[in-house]
């Protein structure tokens, strides 16, 4: 292609249309929530620990909110990529959740029920034309319990004209100093301290004021190895662990030949799966490997999207306690996390009200930047606290 149009005219007859999901085979376990608390740096007991879990109000180990995202392949952006759009890359662009009250624990089986919503072209620095996609998911357990619903937001350009634009420039890790690396070490604790300080309490609608500041999350540097740890978290990166979707066909999406491969093609995986392994080969490969990060526009390995959605959604959790419920959230992501970088998360009590369903709610207003002060997200969620 020598123009710099992006022809999304085939999104058109998918819209409002649900799509074929990748189910789960076996039900949740406990390792598999640890495991996802693990790879998303969220070190909340409630999560792992079985002995303080069995003390919390739940009685066992619950899964963070954010994990619904794992329940499924695609990271959530399925229903936000249908429809051919040739010669183009994904990005993450964002997430709106609404939570429903029920938690994910283990023996669930969970599916999900994903329908595409709308799009837009804009104009952006990043690539041109670009298209940002939108679709849904909800999420319910076997019961037919309702859990969450996830309207995610994809990115999907023309790799070839963010190479040409070169909004983001190539670069190279930024170099930390063992006194540096000290100081996050500690900044890192003092959130951990702020975490587990709140244990089984209630934090209090009454005691909230407006202007509160929440505790600084720190962590990082991140590297391939923790991107690729967070990876392997995502139930559908395991071999065989879903029914697979014979619906999804990449080069059919339009993503360039390089970057389209076979992931998660149900044939192939029974008989080579490491061709079928986004790690490797396929769109995914752009995280772990900064030739292929380069080719799609990105400057070096990059992380997840949908990790970046789970680390905003843990936050909000933590400090909200296992008394309070995180109700929505509606995340924007700006940039991505680069290897090198680390991520700090801030926010603030913007706001409180009893809601027309007589929830004492407080509304906080967040942000995600790395280490230059560079924005990397930013969200607004609405959080029911307990009353005294």
């Amino acid at each position: 292609m020598n123009d710099e149009t992006l022809d999304c005219s085939d999104i058109d007859r998918y819209l409002g249309r649900p799509i074929q999901s990748a189910r789960l085979k076996e039900p949740v376990s406990n390792t598999d929530i640890r495991r996802w608390a693990q790879a998303m740096h969220y070190p909340n007991r409630l999560h792992y620990d079985e002995d303080f879990a069995a003390q919390s109000r739940f009685g066992r180990i619950v899964a963070p909110y954010s994990f619904a995202v794992a329940t499924d392949d695609g990271h959530g952006s399925a229903p936000s990529c249908v429809g051919r759009i040739p010669e183009s890359h994904l990005l993450f662009g964002g997430d709106e959740w609404w939570f429903y009250g029920p938690r994910i624990v283990a023996g669930d089986l969970i599916h999900n029920e994903r329908i595409p919503f709308d799009y837009v072209v804009k104009q952006t620095k990043f690539a041109g034309p670009t298209c940002f996609q939108r679709g849904d998911n909800h999420y319910y357990n076997d019961k037919g319990d309702k859990i969450a619903t996830q309207r995610s937001t994809s990115i999907r350009y023309r790799a070839d004209l963010a190479r040409k634009m070169g909004a983001v420039a190539g670069s190279d890790d930024p170099e930390w100093t063992d006194v540096q690396l000290a100081d996050v070490e500690e900044r890192k604790l003092e959130y951990i301290n702020a975490l587990h300080q709140l244990g089984h309490g209630k934090r209090y609608w009454d005691d909230v004021k407006v202007g509160d500041q929440l505790p600084t999350r720190v962590f990082g540097p991140h590297s391939v190895v923790s991107f690729t740890t967070e990876w392997r978290a995502y139930l559908f990166t395991v071999w065989g662990g879903v029914h697979r979707r014979t619906d999804l066909d990449l080069a059919e999406l339009g993503f360039t030949g390089d970057m389209a491969g076979k992931e998660a093609d149900p044939d192939l995986e029974r008989e080579n799966p490491e061709l079928t392994d986004g790690a490797y080969i396929g769109p995914s490969r752009g995280h772990l490997f900064p030739r292929w990060a380069r080719y799609i526009g990105m400057p070096r390995s990059y992380g997840y999207g949908a990790s970046m959605g789970a680390w905003i959604l843990d936050y909000f959790a933590g400090w909200a306690g296992e008394w309070g419920l995180v109700l929505h959230s509606n995340c924007a992501y700006r940039g991505p996390a680069f290897t090198g970088d680390i991520t700090i998360s801030t926010a603030a009590v913007v706001g409180k009200l009893v809601d027309d369903r007589d929830r004492p709610v407080v509304e906080v207003d967040f942000k995600m930047t790395n280490q230059l002060g560079t924005t990397m997200a930013t969200a607004k969620a609405e959080i029911e606290l307990p009353q005294r």
